[in-house]
This record gives structure tokens, sequence and C-alpha cells, in this order.
């Protein structure tokens, strides 16, 4: 469970309108609709807020088959090494990609993940097929062209098999 709090570091809000600093959601998904939003904590301690925007008319079922921006709001500093680490170790527990993918994804988000404070915002725009665009604040960090590693990571908050699934349900748009 430490290790999707760590990990889900990774992408951020906009909290009531739809934009997130440099970011519009509204210019990533035509008919952007906040689906849902929820608290990680760990032990109690809060170590951000997510969202998730979708298109209007996507069932939950449906959603690693388009397109959706998750963003995370820290609420304390965490080390981009560390968020790196954890995504990792949640993607091998929901047993996604071989051994190989695994070492390839590590070295890649280690690259791009950067230390965050309270307040970063880190968004992660998921095209199905494609990839994802990572965004810290509102500015692009990278675009990833691995459509593999972008259902895995996501996978993290969204499969059901995650290690927070009351998060998975407030995303969602479920009872919690």
């Amino acid at each position: 469970m430490r290790a999707l709090a760590i990990a889900v570091a990774l992408l951020m809000l906009c909290i009531g309108s739809a934009r997130a600093d440099g970011l519009n959601v509204k210019d990533e998904l035509a008919q952007a609709h906040l689906a849902g939003q929820g608290s990680y904590r760990w032990f109690g301690i809060k170590l951000y807020e997510a969202y998730l925007w979708r298109e209007q008319d996507v069932a939950a079922e449906a959603l690693l088959d388009g397109s959706f921006v998750l963003e995370l709001v820290y609420a304390r500093a965490l080390q981009g090494e560390k968020i790196a680490a954890s995504s990792i170790d949640e993607i091998r527990k929901l047993n996604l990609g071989s051994p190989a993918q695994h070492g390839a994804w590590l070295s890649l988000m280690r690259q791009v993940f950067p230390d965050v404070q309270a307040g970063t915002r880190l968004s992660g725009v998921y095209q199905a097929g494609q990839g994802v665009r990572f965004y810290r604040d509102g500015v692009l960090l990278k675009a990833i062209n691995d459509a593999d590693f972008a259902r895995a990571f996501f996978s993290i908050w969204l499969d059901e098999r995650t290690s927070a699934p009351r998060l998975r349900r407030q995303l969602l748009g479920q009872a919690s």
C-alpha cells in the first residue's frame, strides 16, 4: 500500500475548473468530465489528492480503451526516485509486463519523475494504444510512446486488483 502511495505521486489536477496550470484538460479531452476524486493516505498521512478526467460518454469499464487524464496534487515532498521505484513495484504486483519491460520502464520513470513538494501537480494523459504524456504543474515532462507501459502504469490506480481499491472506486465515481 505504501508503494502505491508513493507511486501515486505522479499526476495532478485542476480542482473545480478543467485547468492544471499550462495543461488544459479540455484541450486533451473533447468532452472532459471529472469522473471522480479522492485522497490517498498512508498510515493516516495524506500523500496526495487524485483526480480522474474522462470523456463524458465513456463507461468506467472501457476507460483503458480510450483517453483520460489522471492528476495528482501532492500533499508532501517525495523523491522522484521513490515514485519510480514504488510505481514499478505496483506494476509487478499486478503481474503486468515482463521482467525486461520492468527494467526498461523503471529506467524510463527514473528519468521522467521529478522530486515533488506539497502542492506539486503531476498529470498523466493516457491515450489507448499510443502511450502517455506526463506534465509537472502544466509543463510537459515527456511523451512516452509505449502503449504497454501506459496501460500498466495507469493500472496502478484503475485495475480491479489495485492496492488502493477505495481510491479506485472514488476515481471511477462509484460509492466508496
